[in-house]
């Protein structure tokens, strides 16, 4: 066998396999492993991002900046959203992001969310209670995490229990609600018991099975409807985000009760995925038999 001299590939003196070729290929691999590593390392930064903004959210609240820190749990939620889209995207997802996640959750819809209604919701001034309250949707927010790593999904396109990032999203919401009412010089005199009951309220709705609308097998290619109504959506939050939000949340929070009294009193259920022999003690409608 017979080499060109010139050519880039022929063997170089001592009949050695050719070294081009070899560098090349470790190149190739080399670049190849660099892309697998970002590809892994693409949903942690979103996580990480989500965290973040959990933490400045509890460093504005303990400042008194509630404005700032609602602002902030939203953005936590649509980091939230965002990482186990592109996990799941770029082939990236593992028990060590899944777990990575729900701590990062614990910080920014548990523990941020409760200490802004503690601040904004003149909590302290209920004392002792006031502390219990804003525990209550903190643990409830943690045991919310550690079932929703542990239990498989029960019915299709539903949440057992209000998701935490809707519950922090409806603490974030009313934040900015009593922010604009002030702006605006609105009466807004609500006593510290009340809000406190909500956000109690709000955690006990996340440890119980009611179902809740996930939205995700909502199709909107190629429906015309979808996208004017998307767009209408758009439109009135743009109009006035923080009346918006807070209405929003409102309606889905109570969304979740509200049909599943409706199931209750049609005697309509939902199909579950899991068979009810595999979940003792409850209905396909998640209330207690």
């Amino acid at each position: 066998m017979s080499f060109d001299p010139e050519s880039p590939f022929a063997p170089e003196p001592g009949g050695e396999l050719p070294s081009r070729m070899g560098r090349r290929r470790r190149r190739r691999r080399a670049r190849r492993h660099r892309g697998q590593g970002f590809a892994w390392l693409l949903p942690h930064l979103f996580t990480t991002g989500n965290l973040a903004a959990g933490f400045y959210a509890i460093v504005r609240a303990a400042e008194g900046d509630l404005e700032r820190a609602a602002l902030a749990i939203v953005i936590a939620g649509i980091l939230d959203g965002l990482d186990g889209r592109v996990a799941r995207r770029v082939g990236a997802t593992s028990p060590f992001g899944l777990e990575y996640d729900s701590i990062a959750d614990a910080v920014s819809f548990g523990v941020a969310p409760a200490l802004v209604a503690w601040s904004g919701g003149a909590l302290q001034d209920l004392g002792w209670t006031g502390w219990v309250l804003a525990f209550v949707y903190a643990v409830c927010a943690a045991l919310r995490l550690a079932r929703f790593n542990v239990t498989p999904a029960r019915w299709a396109g539903r949440f057992q229990g209000l998701p935490s990032p809707a519950a922090a999203g409806m603490v974030a919401a009313s934040a900015l609600f009593s922010s604009f009412m002030q702006e605006h010089e609105l009466p807004l005199a609500l006593p510290a018991l009340l809000p406190g009951l909500g956000v109690a309220a709000l955690g006990l709705l996340m440890v119980t099975s009611i179902p809740y609308r996930s939205f995700k097998d909502l199709d909107v290619r190629g429906s015309y409807r979808a996208l004017v109504g998307m767009v209408i959506v758009f439109a009135v939050i743009l109009l006035e985000p923080y009346v918006t939000l807070f209405v929003l949340g409102l309606a889905y929070v109570s969304s979740g009760p509200a049909e599943h009294l409706w199931r209750w009193r049609t005697g309509q259920v939902l199909e579950p995925i899991v068979p009810s022999e595999e979940l003792p003690g409850e209905d396909p409608r998640g209330t207690p038999s």
